[in-house]
């Protein structure tokens, strides 16, 4: 299957970043978990999609190198998004992270990048930004809907 296999994060406290990573994850499929040895001899554990979508694996840092809160704009990754099955999903993914009382950067709502693109954005413990996206099967036909949505909103006088 093409695509992203998996995707490695070092994390600053490896536990933490695992009950987090776990709650989050496993509604959206992420229910396997694997874990393994490093090179260094470290404790990595993946979260593997029960699909076979790809893994996401933790693993605690070596080098105290980069400050903690993560920033985003330096050398590394800006965010990871993670595929949602609904718009449902990513609302019911927003609660449960304002339930942990994790900060949500914007969202969730629908963005521009392409029609019906419907997503959340939020940081992990380490402050990695995050995001759960809900893109529809034919972003064409939100496309439509979205400007009949519009004309009936202009024709009523919303």
């Amino acid at each position: 299957m093409p695509g992203i296999h998996h995707l490695d994060l070092v994390v600053s406290d490896l536990e933490r970043s695992l009950a987090f990573y776990r709650g989050l994850l496993q509604p959206l499929g992420y229910v396997r978990e694997g874990p393994i040895v490093g090179e260094r001899g470290e404790r990595v554990v993946y979260l593997d999609h029960i699909r076979g979508e790809g893994a996401i694996g933790l693993r605690e840092r070596q080098s105290h190198a980069h400050g903690v809160p993560y920033d985003r704009y330096a050398v590394g990754v800006h965010h990871v998004a993670f595929a949602a099955t609904s718009r449902a999903m990513v609302h019911e993914r927003a609660a449960w992270l304002a339930e942990q009382g994790v900060a949500i950067e914007s969202g969730p709502r629908e963005y521009d990048y392409i029609p019906g693109y419907f997503a959340v954005f939020f940081y992990d413990p380490d402050g990695i930004k995050l995001e759960i996206v809900h893109v529809p099967d034919d972003p064409e036909l939100a496309a439509m809907i979205n400007d009949l949505h519009t004309r009936l909103a202009r024709l009523e006088g919303r």
